[in-house]
Formats: C-alpha cells, sequence, structure tokens
C-alpha cells in the first residue's frame, strides 16, 4: 500500500491539515467504473424507449429504422457492459484486496455489523464524525454487493434471455440463458422483471452518486477524484 503524507497551507502559508493520499483503485477498476457508467446511461435511455416505444412515425414505415438503431445500441451496450463485468469479476482475483470488496459481504463478522450500524448512523446524520476506510466502508460494500452486483447480474442473464427469443433456439445465448423460460414461462414476466431492474439500477445509480458528494464534503476523503486518479485523499485538521 502507497502512502502519501504532506501538509496543506491555508492562504498565509501556516499549516491548516495533514494531508494522506493512498492509492486504491487500481486502473481496470477506474476504467470498469466509467464504462459501466455509460453503458448503464445508454442501456436505461434504449431500454425505456424500448418498454415505452414512441407512438408514431412519419412516413413510411420501411424507410423508418429509428426503433432498430435504439434496440442495435441497446444490445450493443449490453454486451459491452457483460464484457467488463467479466473482466472485472476476472480482475477481483488479480488485483489487489479493494478489487474484491463489491463481491461479497462479511456476514459473519461482528465488527462488521458494528461498523456498518455506524455508517448508517453518519449517513442518518446521528453520528458527529465519520470513520476514515481506504476502501469501501461497510455500508458501501453491503450496499454495492445487494444493490448494484446482485441486479447487476440479474440483468445480464435476463437481457441474454430475452435476447435469444430473437436468435433462435439453436443458438449460443438460448443455450446459456435459456432456463431462465423455465422460471418464468411466459416472456412477458421476464421482461417485466428486466424493466423493473433497470429501476432498481437507476435508484441506485442517484443514491450512489449523492453519497460520492456528500462524502467528497462532510468526510474529508476524497471519493470521486479517486476513480479518476485512483488515490483516496484524506484530510484531518490539526488541533
Amino acid at each position: 500500500m502507497n502512502t502519501n503524507k504532506s501538509l496543506a497551507a491555508d492562504s498565509h502559508g501556516e499549516a491548516t491539515a495533514q494531508v494522506e493520499t493512498v492509492y486504491v483503485y487500481e486502473a481496470p477498476v477506474r476504467i470498469w467504473h466509467w464504462v459501466n457508467a455509460f453503458a448503464i446511461f445508454t442501456l436505461a435511455l434504449t431500454g425505456y424507449f424500448i418498454g415505452t416505444p414512441l407512438p408514431s412515425m412519419p412516413g413510411e414505415a420501411s424507410a423508418n429504422y429509428l426503433m432498430g438503431y435504439i434496440r442495435f445500441t441497446h444490445f450493443a451496450a449490453g454486451q459491452i457492459l457483460t464484457v467488463f463485468l467479466l473482466l472485472r469479476v476476472y480482475w477481483a482475483f488479480v488485483g489487489n484486496p479493494h478489487a474484491r470488496q463489491i463481491f461479497f459481504v462479511p456476514f459473519w463478522s461482528a465488527q462488521y455489523w458494528r461498523e456498518w450500524l455506524h455508517e448508517v448512523k453518519w449517513y442518518t446524520f446521528l453520528a458527529r464524525e465519520p470513520k476514515k476506510y481506504i476502501g469501501h466502508n461497510p455500508l458501501a460494500q453491503f450496499s454495492m454487493f445487494l444493490a448494484f452486483m446482485l441486479p447487476l447480474v440479474f440483468m445480464v442473464v435476463t437481457g441474454f434471455a430475452l435476447y435469444s427469443e430473437g436468435t433462435g433456439r439453436d443458438s449460443w445465448q438460448y443455450a446459456l440463458f435459456g432456463w431462465v423460460f423455465s422460471i418464468w414461462p411466459n416472456s412477458q414476466d421476464v421482461h417485466t422483471y428486466h424493466h423493473f431492474g433497470m429501476w432498481v439500477i437507476l435508484l441506485f445509480v442517484m443514491v450512489h452518486i449523492y453519497v460520492a458528494v456528500r462524502e467528497d464534503i462532510m468526510s474529508r476523503q476524497s471519493i470521486i477524484s479517486s476513480m479518476i486518479s485512483g488515490e483516496r485523499l484524506f484530510k484531518d485538521r490539526e488541533d
């Protein structure tokens, strides 16, 4: 773990805070994060129009392929998201310990739940001071696993299952994901759950952005810039 400490100065040149930086997020994790963000935005936008198509198009139907382009963009973004998700799983095995945090939650650890409860109090303004974590804090780890990674896997599985309806029963998509229709024989049910999953992820994204901005301001540790530089910066005022 690489750390670097320095003192920040105010406008008069006097030291006001001790600054510590720790390299946390490796380049593959940061690339996955931003590719994932772009893919989810594209999937949500195109998925909305697939679920709620435009009411009409002017001119002859043969001269308009807008919904075809929307569906193609949706499928392409879904495949990009899937490839990078598989690469992210691979990096969880070969990367640093912080690369593995979002893939499991230590439910068996009493200390984890004590720290989780403190984070709940911090985010609900019941705790005065935050605790400092180099990687994800326990509540963030919990949320990333249950409210993001699991729904993301669900969306990939149901998305490829729906895609296999067009590619046919002899396609590799149906061979790998056709079992979904054994659980929900009516494909419209799969459409509905897939659509619902989109809103679960979008709600998570909104909360995720709020928390990242809030932590940058209130906890005196960098969050947003860490996913650009890879370094987490801690600032502690000296008494």
